[in-house]
């Protein structure tokens, strides 16, 4: 459904708002360059790669996937946080292996099944229900 603000108000408002999610992607893409740097120093004083820091390195690929889909498409596919949700409960059972009661674990585990299935019945409902190509929502904006 249009806009039924004035163009006048629309315009100008996008692009202050397009204006402040480049520099929001900016400020996340050079957080997470940085997250990574500090993770492969750590890595590299301690002399030694523990699972959990290949978990960490994963984590931060698909956030950088997430804001590379999001420059590219203009939106981020549901997947990708939960690709991160899925990576995050693997790191956190593989950090508290130890300390973690037996019962939690397999609650963890359930839940990075449940996210894993919920991924899979995604895909497939893409492939069978793909979605319809939106155009520009500017281009809809009526005209004053």
């Amino acid at each position: 459904m249009p806009s039924s603000l004035p163009k006048g108000f629309s315009r100008p408002f996008l692009k202050v708002f397009h204006i402040l999610e480049a520099i929001l992607l900016v400020a996340i893409t050079l957080a997470t360059i940085a997250a990574m740097g500090t993770e492969f120093i750590h890595v590299y004083t301690n002399k030694e790669i523990a699972l959990t820091d290949i978990l960490l390195m994963f984590i931060y690929l698909e956030v950088l996937a997430m804001v590379q889909q999001f420059v590219t498409n203009g939106k981020i596919p549901v997947r990708y946080p939960i690709y991160i949700a899925i990576m995050a409960i693997a790191r956190y059972i593989t950090l508290g292996m130890k300390e973690l009661d037996g019962l939690f674990v397999v609650w963890l585990a359930l839940a990075a099944f449940i996210l894993a299935a919920a991924t899979l019945m995604i895909r497939i409902g893409h492939h069978y229900w793909p979605y319809e190509r939106v155009t520009d929502p500017t281009k809809n904006l009526p005209d004053d």
